[in-house]
């Protein structure tokens, strides 16, 4: 337990509690108001909570019962087994209490502000509790104010109060250690009042031995390297401290929320008053002593009161420049929330707040669930753990589900929140290549699907039952094995985030080339194992074996892996001229096509074995590369490929990542781009209208939010070289205003009304010239 560092956290607390402050802010994006999220009953449990965060921090926010409760959770706070704990969970309870059995109740989530509003009334006696992220900052802020005096008490819960071994179902949330021979051992979590009893200081500390990286480095033969791999994992240690001014230590409890027992620290106000301020300061850092992390903590502590002023203002102003970046309004002429076209429109705002909350995380916003999971059993009843629990894992990302996370944030001029995706791959990067050399002796990162964020494959998906004669560099799963092509796309959204904004991407450069280099040297090198020649008869890489994303499996040339190469290769080469991938372009095989139902219609593949999931790789030349769309040539080849190149019925559908939505719009198929688009960003079946999910992964399902979201911008602009192709997708019985970009450092806003446009302004001026306005 933490002893030597109380005393200079008390003094660091103290001098925080004097010079803090709050600045109301006059924010002018009222549009904003319509799109609150209002509810005016308490929640029933936490599955009804509402988000809030900032920065890199999200909360889940609710009533219950009469108490404010919150969850807490924040990029990078990953465990010795790659789990994506909770950091915890806070309940605010007020005495008297006007939230309990309250007369009047409102909850709003204020997008305009960024903050969660609580509001309750039990005959006359009133309080609001406002709840906030500081965007610059990882400091959670609750403000109480209230009518008459109150007292509070602020309790910080925690369910990991023993080492323990996770059970076989909750393995799922860390993915690695599914099927593993050795059973997964997780430290406890510390907790302990500390800074003369006023504070609760929380944390957990990643055991060095027993985890994940040992676990992936043995089962996958990585030995011989093992000091050279890096490890996020090795010394991470996260948490946080718990005050409130004038404060103090009351009690400890024990309790059970859903079906997990927890313990409390409860802090309780000196004295009843109308206003009280409690804040939670986080830090995370990978730090070799306990010390060095509560150093770390104080000096959090003391730059956030030494910015306490301003705070408040600093990140409204951040929310306010945020909303000003983008927006797609539908028939706000008329916000009936039972409207689907204008629930399609707040959704789009209410999701890409969720995006925003995460906006500087040292790592990206998980598609499963983003920062915002909660007890599962809400979810699922069958599954009864604790909070900390999401399918398809805490620490690893799935390639194919992130990207669609990530793509809308070009047309929503967010790019500068696609920094944490990007980098994510580039410090994997020394890993990727560590694995080429041991497995198979030549140059190139090899990155995987199913990828842990040690740069290593998921343990589960490499496989724990392998044959010992099979490929050691290649996951043994019927569903991922060979799909190293996910990387490509990542590569290529950085070259798209440098047309669109001319974003420094030279950081990335090696990346994308190691990448690129691996398909060019890996293939030549299974060929040169088959037959004396290592290319085909027409000096093109033979991709064999490969695979058309999960779908197309022991793939010949799978045609979303020839366009990945090829819109990589050349938007390298546009940048600067470069003599190895001006060879490599030469190399890349054409993609394919195939007669069915009487149409000419894109392949797959060159060839295939069987069809082991439900994707559409034949369309990947539509989206995400562009090769075929609105104004471009062959654009009936597309839309045949469309309507008759698939194998199954059950490939086209519209929850969790399936992107039907951004196909038709691609192809300017209106009616079933609306339709689809309805589906895509209705209000989800839950309290929270963009809670979608589980579909195919989990609640909150993001990659469900981004990809309504990169469908509903399409089917507004899309570009064809430099024309500016305005509604190419566009319902015209939808009135609309939205703000988009486009390359070049382009934005194009722009109102349509009862069929017409009514404004259009294009900056620069110069490019108005390149619009198309496509109505029809």
């Amino acid at each position: 337990m933490p002893n030597k560092s109380h005393l200079r956290l008390y003094i660091v607390l103290v001098a925080s509690f004097l010079a803090a402050a709050t600045n109301p802010l006059q924010a002018s994006n009222n549009w904003l108001d319509d799109y609150n999220v209002i509810w005016k009953s308490p929640s029933k449990n936490a599955s009804e909570s509402m988000p809030c965060g900032g920065g890199d921090i999200g909360l889940n926010v609710w009533v219950e019962n009469g108490d404010v409760l919150m969850y807490m959770s924040r990029s990078g706070t990953f465990n010795e087994l790659s789990g994506f704990p909770k950091l915890g969970r806070l309940r605010l309870r007020l005495d008297p209490n006007p939230f309990k059995n309250s007369t009047e109740f409102l909850q709003t989530l204020n997008l305009k502000e960024g903050a969660v509003e609580l509001k309750g009334e039990r005959y006359g006696m009133r309080a609001q509790v406002t709840v906030w992220v500081d965007v610059f900052r990882p400091v959670i802020h609750l403000d109480v104010a209230s009518n008459q005096k109150m007292t509070a008490s602020l309790t910080y819960e925690n369910w990991r109060l023993t080492d323990q071994v996770v059970g076989k179902g909750e393995k799922e949330a860390m993915r690695s250690w599914l099927s593993a021979p050795v059973e997964p051992k997780l430290r406890k979590d510390e907790v302990t009042f500390v800074a003369n009893n006023s504070a609760i200081l929380f944390y957990h500390q990643n055991r060095n031995t027993e985890g994940c990286f040992d676990l992936l480095v043995q089962q996958q033969g990585l030995e011989s390297v093992k000091d050279q791999l890096d490890n996020p994992l090795k010394d991470r240690i996260f948490g946080g401290i718990v005050k409130g001014r004038n404060f103090v230590a009351d009690s400890t409890e024990t309790g059970q929320y859903a079906s997990t027992p927890y313990k409390g620290w409860r802090l309780k106000s000196a004295l009843p008053a109308t206003r009280h301020k409690l804040e939670v300061v986080l830090h995370t850092a990978q730090a070799e002593r306990l010390d060095l992390w509560e150093a770390g903590l104080a000096t959090v502590i003391t730059e956030a009161a030494q910015n306490s002023k301003n705070a408040r203002k600093a990140t409204q102003d951040w929310w306010e420049a945020y909303w000003d970046r983008s927006y797609i309004r539908i028939n706000e002429h008329d916000p009936a929330p039972t409207s689907k076209p204008w629930q399609v429109g707040r959704n789009y705002q209410v999701f890409r707040y969720q995006l925003g909350c995460n906006a500087y995380g040292e790592y990206p916003t998980k598609f499963n669930g983003g920062l915002f999971t909660f007890d599962p059993e809400y979810v699922n009843a069958k599954r009864t753990y604790s909070p900390d629990y999401r399918a398809w894992g805490g620490g690893s990302f799935t390639a194919q589900n992130q990207r669609l996370v990530y793509w809308p944030m070009l047309k929503s001029g967010d790019v500068d929140l696609m920094k944490s995706q990007f980098d994510f791959y580039n410090r994997l990067l020394r890993n990727a290549e560590l694995r080429t050399q041991v497995y198979w002796g030549h140059g190139g990162a090899s990155f995987t699907e199913q990828l842990e964020l040690l740069g290593l494959p998921v343990g589960f998906e490499y496989g724990w039952k392998r044959p010992a004669f099979y490929d050691k560099g290649v996951q043994y799963n019927k569903w991922v094995d060979y799909q190293w092509d996910t990387v490509l796309e990542f590569c290529f959204m950085m070259l798209e985030a440098h047309r669109y904004t001319g974003m420094d991407i030279k950081p990335y450069i090696p990346l994308m080339e190691s990448a690129l280099r691996f398909y060019d040297e890996h293939y030549q090198y299974l060929a040169e194992r088959r037959s004396p020649e290592k290319l085909d008869a027409n000096g093109h890489l033979v991709l064999y074996p490969g695979t058309a994303c999960e779908t197309y499996k022991m793939a010949n040339n799978a045609t979303s892996t020839i366009c990945a190469l090829k819109s990589v290769v050349t938007g390298l080469l546009a940048i600067d001229s470069s003599a190895y991938l001006s060879g490599l372009l030469t190399r890349i095989p054409p993609i394919s096509f195939r007669e069915m139902n009487g149409h000419k219609v894109i392949a797959p593949a060159k060839s295939f074995e069987r069809i082991n999931n439900t994707e559409i790789p034949q369309l990947y030349p539509v989206f995400p590369y562009g090769w075929y769309g609105v104004g471009k040539p062959d654009l009936q080849v597309a839309i045949d490929t469309w309507q008759h190149g698939i194998e199954n019925p059950d490939q086209k559908h519209y929850q969790s990542w399936h992107q039907d939505n951004i196909f038709c719009a691609r192809l300017g198929l209106t009616d079933e781009a609306k339709e689809l688009t309805l589906k895509k960003l209705g209000d989800a079946p839950r309290r929270f209208p963009t809670w979608w999910g589980p579909g195919n992964d989990w609640v909150p399902d993001h990659n469900w939010g981004g990809s309504g979201m990169i469908g509903l911008q399409e089917m507004l602009l899309q570009t064809n070289g430099d024309s500016l192709l305005l509604f190419p997708a566009w319902p015209k019985e939808w009135d609309v205003t939205f703000k988009l970009h486009a390359p070049n450092n382009t934005t194009i806003e722009a109102t349509l009304k009862n069929g017409q446009l009514k404004e259009l302004t294009v900056e620069p001026a110069e490019r108005k010239k390149d619009v198309v306005v496509m109505l029809h």
